[in-house]
């Protein structure tokens, strides 16, 4: 795939495709540095540590039974699964998928008035987050 406008990512939430619901999705992945610097070094070292990251996502809301509300709800301060790619079309070479886990650690509930309702969220990861062309 070359370069390409984001217009069809895949979102789902708990095994539940709601990709219809996003209106953007960013998976930010980090990994620690430690500094190994020792007597002697004329330059710092960094020695990997712990990785973490954030699964951020701006959901266009629906309080409907059984919509996104409703869903992230039921869902709030669990542990669950996710898994996201560049496009819906099957999984691949050129449409990688990265899946793991976060923590649904809030429900944002409101907005301005006149104004699209939206949820705008921020989830910690909870665990490793694998990328699979297959």
């Amino acid at each position: 795939m070359a370069v390409f406008a984001f217009t069809d990512g895949y979102v789902a939430i708990n095994a539940t495709d709601m990709s219809t619901d996003v209106k953007s999705v960013t998976l930010s992945m980090d990994g620690a540095s430690l500094d190994s610097t020792t007597m002697g070094d004329t330059w710092t070292e960094q020695t990997p540590g712990v990785a973490s990251g954030t699964l951020s996502i701006e959901w266009v809301d629906d309080v409907a039974n059984s919509a996104l509300d409703d869903i992230l709800f039921a869902l709030f301060n669990t542990v669950t699964t996710f898994e996201i790619r560049a496009t819906s079309a099957a999984v691949g070479t050129s449409n990688p998928k990265y899946t793991g886990s976060v923590h649904v650690n809030g429900h944002p509930i409101g907005g301005s008035h006149g104004d699209l309702a939206m949820k705008s969220v921020t989830y910690p990861l909870s665990g490793t987050v694998t990328r699979a062309e297959a």
